[in-house]
């Protein structure tokens, strides 16, 4: 009797190969170069290229947020779902759209270190994926909550100046 021979197929399950991943180890230094690179001294605090790149006007945080997006395509690579990837891209997003307001969006930058945030999202997914996955739903379904709140707010507060202008011209 012939056997067949089967060919399986075998997948490496979230979690296992946590830091061993070339592109995981890759993110993890861009994030240090970008938001850690260098420490204040007598303090724990970091300054990185993103803060510094941001400084020049125009195209400062545009660098800074592409150079941000290969922490995204990695994590993509390793499997996130979706909820996490969209609080990761969030991440960048308020990095990139507040780093635009000259000065107040450097100091963000100096605080919020969106690279380390989503390299730190990446590893917990790796770690834990069920709870980080369950944790960014919340926070991107909170996300969307408050748009739409502060969209009807806007369309609220329209109609109100409206009328009210509408009042004063009659």
């Amino acid at each position: 009797m012939a056997s067949r021979s089967r060919t399986t197929r075998i997948t490496t399950p979230p979690g296992t190969a946590l830091g061993k991943s070339g592109g995981v180890t890759r993110a993890r230094r861009l994030a240090r170069l970008l938001d850690d690179l260098i420490r204040v001294p007598g303090t724990n605090i970091g300054i990185g290229l993103d803060p510094i790149i941001g400084l020049i006007p125009g195209v400062g945080d545009m660098i800074g947020g592409l150079m941000s997006s290969y922490i995204l395509m990695v994590a993509a690579q390793e499997g996130v779902p979706a909820s996490v990837l969209t609080r990761m891209l969030g991440n960048i997003a308020l990095d990139s759209l507040v780093g635009v307001v000259p000065l107040l969006g450097d100091l963000f930058d100096f605080g919020m270190k969106s690279n380390r945030r989503n390299v730190d999202l990446l590893e917990r997914y790796l770690a834990t994926p069920s709870k980080t996955k369950a944790a960014s739903r919340g926070i991107v379904a909170l996300v969307i909550l408050a748009a739409i709140l502060l969209i009807v707010g806007l369309i609220v507060a329209g109609v109100w100046v409206a009328r009210l202008l509408g009042r004063l011209v009659s």
